[in-house]
């Protein structure tokens, strides 16, 4: 008898790569509100140097800014 804790991999589901549907806008501006609101200060983000892996993954450099706001 199978083991219940073995499960069948999907492999379809590993290959297709749903981040590359991610808008980097979109996920600029995520990141960006989560920080501003952890830190409590506004913060700028830029995402850049995508490589989408065959695994449903992605590696990126995400750089992260004070926004400078002279009125404040």
């Amino acid at each position: 008898m199978a083991n219940e804790k073995d499960k069948t991999i999907d492999v379809d589901k590993l290959l297709k790569n749903k981040l590359k549907a991610v808008s980097i806008a979109d996920l600029e501006k995520g990141i960006s509100k989560v920080v501003s609101e952890l830190v409590g200060e506004d913060y700028k983000c830029s995402v850049n140097d995508i490589k989408y892996s065959m695994f449903s993954g992605a590696d990126f450099h995400v750089k992260i800014e004070l926004t400078y706001n002279p009125e404040d």
